[in-house]
């Protein structure tokens, strides 16, 4: 019944910057999670990023200090700063959200995908 639309992916430099955008739609979650997830071709789908309905949030150890995750309860919309990007966070990101609760989540629905890309 949600759907999320990603945008914000593509090609850049290691060393620079992506903003990537998730907007949520259709019937919104009064107690949700919201988070990005990225996957290598041939590898599992980790976390990068996820922000509780509480506002806490956690990141991947290989991302921490380089990203920030936040998000527009208003308009159902999160976002992902990644700075200092790497070859290494190349892959396609997935925006998830779930029903958060408290001491676990849902991850019911899922964008996508968009594609980021870091050439060195």
């Amino acid at each position: 019944q949600v759907q999320l639309l990603e945008s914000g992916g593509g090609l850049v430099q290691a060393g620079g910057s992506l903003r990537l955008s998730c907007a949520a739609s259709g019937s919104g979650f009064s107690n949700n999670v919201m988070g990005w997830y990225r996957q290598i071709p041939g590898k599992q789908r980790t976390l990068v990023a996820i922000i509780r309905s509480s506002g806490n949030i956690n990141y991947a150890d290989s991302v921490k200090g380089r990203f920030t995750i936040s998000r527009d309860n208003a308009n159902n919309t999160v976002y992902l700063q990644m700075n200092s990007l790497k070859p290494e966070d190349t892959a396609v990101y997935y925006c998830m959200t779930g029903r958060d609760y408290g001491n676990y989540y849902g991850m019911n629905y899922w964008g996508k995908g968009t594609l980021v890309t870091v050439s060195s």
